[in-house]
C-alpha cells in the first residue's frame, strides 16, 4: 500500500530519493509556504510542480498565494489568476501559513486574521474550484507558555525566539487565533479545510475532536506532532484515531530545502536515513503494540486496526485532496 505523506517539504529531483520512495512505497505531497507579498516562494512551486508532472506516482504539490498587498488594487485578481494557473498545472490544494494571524497586519494596523473579509473571496474561489485549503494557523500552545525542557516544542522555541509569544501581549493569543480559524471554517461550509499539525490543538486530542464534531468540512493532519500524541494517554489517542478515522491524515512535515546535489555523499546519506528513520518511528507508533520511543518520550504503540491505518496512510489524503487520485 502506498503511504501518502500529506505534508512534507522535499522537492529534490534525485535518483536516490526516487529509490527510497520506491523502497518505502511513499508518495509526497509537497507544501509551498508563502513568506512574502512579492512571489519569493514561487521557486518552491516551480520545483514541486515539475516533480509532480514528471513523477505523479510519487509526488503531488500544494500551492499558496502572495501575502496581502494592501496598497495594490490588482492584488485579488492576481491571486485568483495565480491559483487558477497553479490548479491547472496540477496543484491539489492551497496553503495559508501562520504569518496570517501572527505577522501580517491589516489596514487598521491590527493583525490580519484568517477570517478577515479581505481573504474571503480567495477562500470562496478555492471552494468553488473544488480544491482544499491547508491551514497552519497559530502555533502549538507551548508558544504562549514559559519555555519548558520537557515540552515537545522546547527545542524549536529555544532556537526560534521570534516565534515564542510568551510575555508578548502585543501579539494575538492562541485563543484568538483558534477562534478566527474556527470562524473561517464555519463561514465557508463548502470549503474543505485541513488543519495542519492537528489544527494547532496538538496538546489535547479532545480539543481536536470538538472541532471535528462541530465542522464537517474540517480535517487535520498529524505532521510534526507525533511527540505531542506520544505524551498523551495512548488509549485516549487510539480511540481518537478510531473515532475520527475519516478525518485524520498522515504527514511528517520533514523539511529538506538543501538540494541533494549540493550535499556531500555523507550528508546525503544521512538525509536519506533521516527520512527512513522518521517513517519507521511513525509506523512503530501507529502500528505497533509495545513500547515505542518517540524522541525522548517513552509511550505505547497504538496498534491501530488495518482499515484505520489504510485511511490514515492513504485514502483520507485522496478524499480530502481529491485531485491527488486523478
Amino acid at each position: 500500500m502506498t503511504l501518502i505523506d500529506a505534508h512534507i517539504h522535499c522537492g529534490h529531483n534525485d535518483p536516490d530519493l526516487f529509490a527510497l520512495l520506491a523502497e518505502l512505497d511513499l508518495k509526497f505531497l509537497n507544501i509551498c509556504v508563502a513568506h512574502d507579498s512579492h512571489g519569493g516562494w514561487r521557486d518552491q512551486a516551480d520545483a514541486y510542480g515539475q516533480l509532480a508532472q514528471q513523477r505523479p506516482d510519487r509526488f503531488a504539490w500544494c500551492t499558496s498565494f502572495d501575502l496581502p498587498r494592501l496598497e495594490d488594487p490588482t492584488y485579488l485578481d492576481q491571486v485568483l489568476a495565480g491559483l487558477d494557473q497553479d490548479f491547472a498545472a496540477g496543484a491539489v490544494a492551497c496553503k495559508i501559513w501562520k504569518n496570517i494571524g501572527m505577522e501580517v497586519k491589516a489596514a487598521d494596523g491590527d493583525f490580519l486574521m484568517v477570517d478577515d473579509p479581505l481573504l474571503a473571496p480567495i477562500l470562496e474561489h478555492i471552494a468553488g474550484a473544488g480544491y482544499t485549503l491547508l491551514t497552519h494557523i497559530a502555533e502549538p500552545l507551548a508558544c504562549w507558555q514559559p519555555l519548558n525542557e520537557q515540552d515537545p516544542h522546547y527545542g524549536y522555541y529555544s532556537r526560534n525566539p521570534q516565534w515564542h509569544m510568551y510575555n508578548k501581549p502585543e501579539y494575538p493569543s492562541h485563543t484568538r487565533l483558534m477562534a478566527a480559524r474556527d470562524h473561517m471554517v464555519a463561514n465557508h461550509p463548502n470549503l474543505r479545510v485541513v488543519g495542519a499539525h492537528l489544527g494547532s490543538l496538538e496538546y489535547d486530542t479532545a480539543e481536536v475532536a470538538a472541532r471535528l464534531d462541530r465542522y464537517p468540512n474540517f480535517a487535520v493532519d498529524i505532521s510534526a506532532r507525533l511527540a505531542d500524541l506520544a505524551v498523551q494517554d495512548s488509549a485516549k489517542v487510539r480511540q481518537f484515531f478510531i473515532d475520527y478515522q475519516d478525518r485524520i491524515l498522515f504527514g511528517t512535515d520533514m523539511v529538506m530545502h538543501t538540494p541533494f546535489a549540493e550535499m556531500s555523499a555523507a550528508d546525503k546519506s544521512a538525509a536519506l536515513n533521516r527520512l527512513r528513520d522518521t517513517y519507521a518511528v511513525h509506523r512503530a507508533y501507529l502500528e505497533g503494540s509495545g513500547p515505542v520511543q518517540v524522541r525522548s518520550y517513552q509511550t505505547e504503540g497504538l496498534n491501530l486496526p488495518a482499515d484505520v491505518l489504510t485511511k490514515v496512510y492513504r485514502t483520507n489524503a485522496e478524499q480530502w485532496y481529491p485531485q491527488m487520485s486523478n
